[in-house]
């Protein structure tokens, strides 16, 4: 088994993991205008800073989308820091989702090539204006930095059951958001950029949707989870936000590991650049950038690395998240953060079908693909042993364990001699899958299985058992109370004490003190 083939199977298979909203009303062209400024007899008309939008009215709730926070990133604006957007005359049509940004096919039917795509929206609870502003979400989305959408994310109960308002994030993706090349100003990070360009909007006209504009929680799954160290540890993000939800996407994953999210030097990821010039015929013009921004979106997608992610030793980001919090150089904000217990099964399972059996006789191949230091695979070879036909799970635990739940301690450790830290591990061994077909074993809890408990994926939720919906009022309760007030503790939801871990499972939710041994992070910990 080649590394090639294992990490292409690997990168298939996360699109598969992330494509969890295949069904998924398709995108719309940029909002129309009207020059009716009457209030429309259907739905919600706000002011905001940038002019009037109407929106959809719900069953007690309202939702604006496709709300432009950036002018659109085009032409000379490829690669470049978001510029704000313009105002407009008129009504802005706010009743459907605007484009994904570029991104292959998978999370987003048929993909995208539209760059104009800078766009978020806002679900609101319906009704009179709160006697005090409500505290706002602003979820980013993960995908591997490579896809997803902030529109695949339907918040309604959210904001009803929690009384918040959740803002979803568009925010550039693959080589266009990530692009480093020596003549590109904000090098490496503009999709980075672009999340804060939204939190700068969320500051500026979350206050039209009864949302408090000093009462934010930035929070992400994966790639968005990776995103809240990055703003946690980003100079230029500092009073943006006052909390942090960080799920399945560690401060602390290491680079060597093929799986989480993390980031890059910028010498690295000059190089990934260089070789995305040279794969669209670009490396040798006498204006490479030039060049690049007259490449068509669909040639760029195919020709960019699957491997993408922000660049460290920049503006943006001076330091890798890992070695700033090190150092203790992050924002100081409570955060709520976790894993779940069986994050690596989906990766595992996709290697399995796509022909890699894992047995005792394949093992020592399988993991000298992902870890080709011969001492460190015997290492893990020994930790982790395959006595069976069926070692899917192993590998499995391998992906879990090293790149998702002992990271995710190590960050909460880091951050908790600073700031208010509350961690969870979810662990509903029966949640409902994101993917359709029948696994070679069953996953358990896998990598993104918390996010139908909270969000209604693609607009339309996942069957579930009384006790499953139980489990999703009861985090429902604790993202938003911690929202509230830096705390998950509300009066409807279970007690959650600081300094454990907090496992969330149907009926059976409470603190659990075996996290690290169960998932052998002592031997993480001291691997080189």
């Amino acid at each position: 088994m080649s590394m090639h083939r294992v990490l292409t199977t690997l990168t298939c298979t996360l699109a598969a993991l992330t494509a969890v909203c295949a069904t998924a009303r398709p995108a719309l062209p940029a909002p129309a205008l009207s020059t009716d400024r009457a209030t429309p007899a259907v739905g919600t008309t706000v002011r905001t800073h940038d002019g009037l939008l109407r929106g959809a009215a719900h069953d007690g709730y309202a939702t604006f989308e496709g709300i432009p926070y950036a002018a659109p990133p085009v032409g000379r604006l490829r690669w470049a820091p978001p510029r704000p957007a313009r105002p407009w005359a008129g009504t802005r049509d706010a009743t459907g989702p605007a484009s994904a940004c570029p991104q292959p096919a998978g999370e987003v039917p048929g993909g995208s090539t539209d760059e104009d795509c800078l766009y978020l929206n806002v679900t609101t609870p319906a009704g009179a204006a709160p006697r005090h502003p409500r505290p706002v979400i602003v979820w980013l989305h993960g995908g591997g930095f490579t896809t997803g959408a902030g529109s695949s994310y339907d918040a309604h109960r959210m904001a009803t059951r929690g009384d918040v308002v959740v803002v979803t994030v568009n925010y550039r993706l693959g080589a266009l958001g990530f692009l480093a090349h020596t003549g590109l100003t904000g090098s490496g990070t503009f999709g980075l950029a672009d999340q804060q360009a939204a939190l700068r909007w969320v500051r500026a006209g979350i206050g039209a949707f009864g949302g408090d504009p000093h009462h934010v929680t930035l929070a992400g799954e994966s790639a968005g989870g990776y995103s809240v160290c990055a703003q946690l540890a980003s100079p230029a993000a500092e009073g943006l936000f006052e909390r942090a939800i960080i799920q399945s996407g560690p401060c602390t994953g290491r680079p060597d590991r093929p799986f989480a999210p993390s980031a890059a030097a910028l010498p690295a990821a000059r190089e990934t650049g260089a070789r995305l010039a040279a794969g669209v015929g670009c490396s040798l013009a006498r204006d490479a950038v030039a060049c690049l921004r007259k490449v068509p979106v669909s040639r760029l997608l195919a020709a960019q690395d699957t491997d993408q992610q922000p660049a460290y030793a920049t503006p943006l980001l001076p330091r890798d998240p890992a070695a700033a919090l090190a150092a203790g150089r992050v924002q100081h904000v409570p955060v709520l953060l976790g894993s779940n217990h069986d994050e690596g099964n989906g990766w595992a399972a996709g290697i399995v079908q796509a022909g890699n059996p894992v047995t005792p006789a394949t093992w020592p191949d399988v993991v000298a693909a992902f870890f080709p230091d011969p001492a460190r695979a015997r290492a893990i070879v020994h930790e982790y042993p395959v006595t069976g036909p069926d070692g899917g799970p192993v590998l499995g635990a391998v992906i879990g364990d090293a790149d998702f739940a002992c990271p995710t301690l190590r960050t909460g450790d880091l951050l908790s001699t600073r700031v208010p830290v509350w961690r969870y591990e979810f662990a509903d061994e029966h949640a409902p899958p994101l993917t359709p077909g029948t696994p070679p074993f069953p996953l358990g809890a896998p990598h993104a299985a918390e996010l139908p408990y909270l969000y209604d994926l693609g607009g339309r939720p996942r069957t579930m058992t009384p006790a499953q919906h139980r489990l999703a009022t009861t985090m429902i309760d604790y993202w938003t109370g911690f929202a509230r007030t830096g705390s998950p503790g509300t009066p409807t939801a279970l007690p959650w004490p600081r300094g454990t871990v907090q496992s969330l499972t149907p009926d059976h939710t409470g603190p659990t003190r075996t996290t690290a041994g169960r998932h052998h992070c002592a031997f993480w910990n001291a691997l080189p």
